[in-house]
């Protein structure tokens, strides 16, 4: 008994604080003494739960970020810079097809967060 108590404490905090952080559907849920949650009351909660946790991903997933700081898009290639000519990637050997852009760049005066501009 003590330990159905301990459970019931715990999933009243966690549906209290679930509410009170973002949910839209904040309504506070009717526990009985017995410890009990009517199911309509649980099947909105679930229901409310599941909504928006698939909205926050669909939100994440369509915005797109760069992986790298905007200091890069602004940075200028130095006067005069060629970009040289690069070998389209053919799917294979990853390593070797970086390494020669390094090394291509590298020999094209290409450094650090030139680099990356060059890369992008």
């Amino acid at each position: 008994m003590e330990k159905q108590v301990e459970v019931h404490d715990e999933v009243e905090a966690l549906t209290k604080q679930h509410y009170t952080k973002k949910d839209k559907y904040a309504k506070e849920l009717q526990i009985s003494s017995d410890g009990l949650i009517p199911v309509d009351q649980l099947k909105e909660f679930i229901e409310g739960t599941i909504k928006s946790k698939i909205e926050g991903s669909l939100k994440s997933s369509l915005t797109y970020s760069k992986p790298y700081t905007p200091r890069i898009d602004n940075l200028k290639m130095p006067m005069g810079y060629q970009p040289p000519k690069f070998q389209q990637f053919d799917g294979r050997a990853i390593e070797q097809h970086v390494a020669h852009f390094i090394e291509t760049c590298n020999n094209a005066g290409t450094y650090g967060d030139h680099l990356v501009k060059q890369f992008v």
